[in-house]
């Protein structure tokens, strides 16, 4: 058989035109990196940091691409703050676009988790998360009551109790007086002894103790400042050692004489001395020995060689190194008013008027939240300038040609209290229940806060020790710290130091100069006993009057 010659060439065309055009095999796509659109916690677009959310979120993560479920369980993880893995469900929306997580079992209350998503996830192609995140979670506040509520006067009594205990239970078991923390050993503090002092005559008041229990702690630690304890020119220094009484350092010049910390031992010693009134022998040598001590304090050689301002301190070997002149307005008027009221060592009124009202930021009159303050820094400063001296010293009535110290205390709370419900830092938890920033504990340190230092922390003694000066706005704050927050902020020795919702931080510290004030002002608000007692002293009459007040008590 022959072939055609003619279709050779045709057969060959036909051959290379179906080689030509096959359909090759399909190259997979290359892997296209990817991004977080947004993530939703409870139904909500949120924010790197997430206050307020439930201990069942649903958290949804929305990305621009299908994720790899296998490199899901890596890559996305739930933690509490110290770290723990906090067990999820898993699901998956929208072609696998969104991933959902969901706590296996209920958060716990006002803690905080952090949610992770790393670079590593990889999306249905191949393509890694261009941007990672770490998303932090705050939870709810249990709301619930943690122990059952009962009247305000029995809350105010056990509030009152349960702080005495700082001062009695914790005394320093040698020389009777405060320590200045729970963790401070033997290290006792001079000015918050003088606070523990006059708890024992509001004790005795309410039958926490007998007088006679009073009587013989009074007698162990006027005998202790007396005999034992080492005083710079009748002054004390601000820690002693309650077993030696030698001075322990508050830093390395402050050695020696404390002048503002021996004021408030003094308030509480001639308060104490104006209770203990009975013609016995046990009380009347203790009057004799509180004067002793009292007449023994050289207020006038703290005037450094004459001048018309007092110093904070001296030192027998450092002299006035550490050179604080004692200006207001801040905690301490009360060195002035017993500086004057010295029948031995006295000051006179221009110390006060030069010195104490000379410095530049004395008089205010600005006004903050609607409230004129008339003395002291911009918003006030921290609350404890409105507590220390006026645990003793009665504001009720009190005036003189600055100001009316009773508009003076009760406005700068009320601009504290104002500035915290409007929140301006928008810190989780402020409110009218949750407010009050004076010195306190913080975390890792320490701090006056106040509206111009404020770090988000609270402070239950500042606004319970506020309670004469606005009762209500007290007594709101004082049964949510101990209903609500109880679990967390009320122990052995009444309410703990301090608190930061935001950071679900909760101090285990008490202070003297904190729990303090809490119980004395709860009482000169119930009854004015600390008032009463303090500015009945003949001296304090006649030294306030010198400086120039007047007040239906003098």
């Amino acid at each position: 058989m022959k072939i055609i010659p003619f279709l050779v060439p045709l057969c060959m065309l036909w051959v290379g035109c179906v080689k030509k055009g096959s359909t090759p095999d399909p190259q997979p796509p290359a892997p296209v990196n990817f991004s977080i659109n947004n993530w939703v916690i409870d139904n909500v677009v949120s924010q790197n940091t997430q206050f307020n959310v439930s201990i069942t979120p649903v958290t949804k993560f929305r990305f621009n691409a299908a994720i790899d479920r296998n490199t899901v369980a890596a890559n996305i993880t739930f933690k509490t703050n110290a770290g723990a893995a906090v067990p999820c469900n898993v699901n998956y929306e929208n072609g696998d676009s969104i991933v959902v997580l969901q706590p296996s079992s209920p958060l716990g209350y006002l803690s905080r988790y952090i949610v992770s998503v790393a670079t590593t996830l990889k999306s249905k192609n191949g393509g890694h998360l261009l941007s990672g995140n770490d998303i932090t979670l705050m939870t709810i506040i249990d709301s619930s009551r943690k122990f059952p509520v009962i009247s305000d006067d029995a809350l105010l009594d056990l509030v009152e109790q349960q702080t005495f205990k700082y001062f009695w239970d914790f005394g320093h078991p040698v020389s009777g007086l405060a320590r200045e923390r729970n963790t401070s050993g033997d290290i006792v503090t001079s000015g918050g002894s003088g606070f523990g002092i006059m708890t024992i005559p509001t004790a005795i008041s309410r039958n926490f103790i007998t007088r006679a229990q009073g009587l013989a702690r009074m007698q162990t630690i006027v005998a202790f400042l007396k005999n034992t304890a080492v005083k710079v020119k009748g002054a004390f220094p601000h820690w002693l050692n309650g077993n030696t009484g030698a001075i322990v350092p508050f830093s390395t010049n402050d050695n020696g004489a404390d002048l503002v910390e021996t004021s408030y031992l003094m308030m509480g010693l001639l308060t104490a001395r104006q209770y203990f009134n009975l013609a016995d022998a046990s009380e009347t040598t203790l009057r004799s020995d509180i004067n002793t001590l009292y007449n023994n304090v050289e207020w006038d050689w703290f005037r450094q060689g004459g001048q018309n301002v007092l110093y904070w301190h001296y030192s027998n070997d450092k002299g006035w190194i550490m050179n604080m002149p004692i200006r207001g307005w801040n905690e301490c008027l009360i060195t002035y008013v017993l500086a004057a009221s010295s029948t031995t060592h006295g000051i006179p009124a221009s110390v006060y008027t030069n010195g104490w009202k000379g410095g530049t930021g004395f008089v205010n009159g600005n006004s903050y939240y609607g409230y004129t303050l008339p003395l002291g820094p911009s918003f006030g400063g921290p609350l404890f300038f409105e507590h220390y001296s006026f645990l003793g010293i009665n504001p009720t009535g009190l005036a003189d040609a600055s100001a009316n110290y009773a508009t003076q205390t009760k406005n700068h709370t009320l601009i504290n209290y104002n500035y915290c419900k409007a929140n301006p830092n928008n810190y989780f938890g402020y409110s009218d229940s949750v407010w009050g920033l004076t010195a306190s504990d913080i975390q890792n340190g320490y701090t006056a806060s106040s509206p111009t230092n404020d770090v988000g922390v609270i402070a239950p003694t500042a606004a319970i020790s506020s309670i004469p000066y606005t009762p209500a706005e007290s007594m709101k704050a004082l049964k949510f710290f101990y209903y609500v927050l109880g679990d967390k902020v009320w122990g052995e020795y009444g309410f703990k130091d301090a608190f930061s919702l935001k950071d679900a931080w909760f101090a285990n510290s008490y202070l003297a100069i904190d729990q303090g004030p809490i119980m004395l002002m709860i009482e000169n608000y119930r009854t004015g006993l600390l008032w009463n007692l303090f500015t009945s002293c003949p001296e304090v009459k006649t030294g306030m009057l010198t400086l120039g007040f007047t007040a239906p008590y003098l």
